[in-house]
């Protein structure tokens, strides 16, 4: 089986993207500092605990293990906190992840899946936003993206790797299955948060009232997190088969409101959410909503879970008979 090394494979979409993995005969070893993924996410694979900026036990996990590629979520994601600490972020999501890559040419591994971000598009001149739209993040965290993507060609440039680059959305959802969730202290995405308001009965905030939308809230675009796993492999095949490298947004193409999601919520969980109006925060866009004709169209993927409904339907479940998460925090 290729063994693929999977650094912070404890996390939420990584931890789906091994159970992918696993599922198609794969050997991810997962590498992970446990900061914020979780020791229950990562299943049957091989865990690894170590951090990025530790050198030699990256070489050590190269030097045990045949790696045939890498798949690399690990990276610092809050984009308030990359504000507040830019330098965190610089150094975990750019430098470390520099330090990867020359490991890896150090050891003959020339193909990387890397998991990006909308944020490097910053406020979208156009919907649904393309691939070749301008990038001009708005955030230290958007930014160390972008950098790492230009790390990215420069070294394919150079012959040295072949990489394919997702940047996707608001991933969203859990594991039909039961096994995988949503866990993250402190908890910053929308779903999440409004089933939590539902099972505890407290309240959810809105910020914004009055963006230029049907119903005056922010709309983002929703993809679930199976979705997104399939969309990894996928991308491995391409670079298994010696296709080009490049580049694939990953969205579901159409957005939802904030009090969508809230309705949505109330709907499949049968609780009322209470919402408290607040004021926009500062840099959210009205609209971000993606395309992903590129990828559908030449990687032929397609999301199985194409609407809100089924997206939350699969969050809320988790989250209810997981009401504190893995429990390992």
């Amino acid at each position: 089986m290729p063994a693929i090394l999977v650094t912070g494979g404890a996390g939420y979409i990584g931890s789906h993207v091994v159970k992918e993995l696993l599922h198609r005969n794969y050997q991810p070893i997962v590498f992970d500092n446990l900061q914020t993924g979780h020791q229950g996410a990562a299943k049957d694979a091989l865990l690894v605990e170590g951090d990025l900026s530790d050198q030699k036990k990256l070489e050590e996990t190269f030097q045990s293990h045949p790696i045939d590629a890498v798949m690399h979520f690990a990276a610092d994601s809050l984009i308030g906190e990359s504000v507040q600490n830019p330098a965190k972020y610089f150094n975990n999501n750019v430098r470390n992840s520099l330090q990867l890559i020359e490991i890896m040419t150090e050891y003959d591994v020339n193909k990387i899946v890397f998991s990006s971000s909308a944020a490097v598009y910053g406020e979208p001149k156009t919907i649904p936003i393309e691939e070749d739209h301008p990038c001009l993040p708005t955030n230290p965290y958007g930014e160390t993206k972008w950098i790492f993507e230009k790390a990215l060609q420069a070294f394919h440039d150079a012959r040295m790797l072949n990489f394919i680059s997702l940047r996707y959305f608001n991933a969203a959802g859990a594991d039909s299955a039961g096994e995988l969730g949503e866990d993250h202290s402190p908890e910053t995405h929308l779903i999440p948060l409004v089933i939590k308001a539902a099972l505890e009965e407290t309240s959810v905030p809105v910020f914004g009232t009055d963006y230029p939308t049907p119903d005056g809230t922010c709309i983002r675009d929703y993809i679930h997190v199976t979705d997104l796993a399939r969309a990894h492999i996928l991308a491995l095949k391409k670079l298994d088969e010696g296709r080009d490298s490049g580049i694939y947004n990953l969205g579901n193409g159409s957005g939802f409101s904030v009090r969508e999601v809230i309705g949505m919520v109330k709907k499949i969980s049968g609780k009322e959410v209470v919402s408290v109006d607040s004021s926009r925060r500062p840099g959210d866009p009205a609209r971000l909503v993606a395309s992903s004709r590129k990828i559908r169209e030449e990687l032929r993927w397609n999301p199985d879970f194409p609407d809100l409904e089924a997206i939350v339907e699969t969050a809320w479940q988790w989250h209810k008979k997981h009401p504190k998460g893995y429990g390992d925090k």
